[in-house]
């Protein structure tokens, strides 16, 4: 598994649990073999590694890994959804995604720079 590209750092307000810091967010592109679930198990037993326990949905957490896309596959799967379900409505995903695939499009929803442009309402801010 190698990294391709980086986005820079991106500050938003929390979403759903909404008393808790900010959140800092970032996307990146990886090249793997892994198959989509092995990657995504990859994910989680890096977030247990930085502390991350599971409570509740949204509530406070030390670190969040996402399986936004895989390719352009569409993936249904028992614990995996592919592309991430609510990926296309969150300008803390879209704008460091637009930032290291300005083209890339979301199957099913649309390119990320269009997608990104309705998200009018959600305060994120390039911090590095």
């Amino acid at each position: 598994t190698r990294l391709l590209a980086a986005s820079s750092l991106y500050r938003s307000a929390p979403v759903g649990y909404a008393v808790q810091p900010d959140f800092i967010n970032a996307v990146a592109e990886i090249e793997t073999r892994l198959g989509a679930q092995a990657l995504l198990g990859e994910l989680l037993a890096t977030e247990a590694r930085f502390g991350r326990v599971r409570t509740l949905p949204n509530a406070p957490r030390t670190l969040d890994l996402d399986l936004l896309l895989y390719g352009d596959r569409v993936i249904a799967e028992p614990g995996l959804i592919v592309p991430h379900p609510r990926m296309h409505e969150r300008a803390f995903v879209l704008a460091p995604l637009a930032e290291i695939a300005p083209d890339i499009a979301i199957p099913g929803k649309g390119r990320a720079a269009a997608l990104l442009a309705v998200c009018t309402d959600q305060k994120i801010e390039k911090i590095g």
